[in-house]
């Protein structure tokens, strides 16, 4: 399971002009599920979305979660990340897991985000979305969950 994190000031998922999900300050998460992927990747991800240190403490580095910040987490996702981009000049999606499966998967880790984090919201799995956001920082990194 795959999550590109970013640090944000804001986030927020559109479907159709409609606000699906939208958080202040807090991280970005696009999801991608992989083929092999389960529950222990799902717990494995969260875990690491909420304690990886990625806010300022106040010295200024970067060493403060989600957790300790009680920021927004906005998880979306986005099959494109489990894309297969080492040959040719079109992505393939072989590592990806099965529509059925990513969704449960997805769906299983915004459950139990919200079970361990106050502030949680989602974009909706199949659909078409727009997300807008303001990267803080930048600051932007690639967790995966094997």
């Amino acid at each position: 399971m795959i999550g590109m994190l970013q640090r944000v000031t804001w986030a927020e998922v559109r479907i159709q002009d409609e606000i699906v999900g939208r958080i202040g300050p807090g991280l970005l998460v696009l999801v991608g599920v992989q083929r092999g992927d389960g529950t222990a990747q799902v717990e494995r991800l969260l875990e690491r979305l909420l304690s990886y240190r990625v806010f300022a403490d106040d010295a200024g580095r970067m060493n403060r979660s989600l957790r300790d910040t009680g920021g927004g987490l906005l998880l979306v996702p986005q099959f494109t990340l489990a894309a297969d981009t080492d040959k040719g000049t079109r992505a393939g999606f072989s590592r990806a897991a099965e529509p059925a499966q990513a969704q449960a998967l997805f769906e299983a880790l915004v459950d139990r985000a919200r079970h361990q984090h106050a502030e949680v919201a989602a974009g909706r799995f199949g659909a078409d979305m727009q997300v807008g956001l303001v990267n803080d920082g930048p600051v932007t990194f690639w967790l995966e969950a094997r």
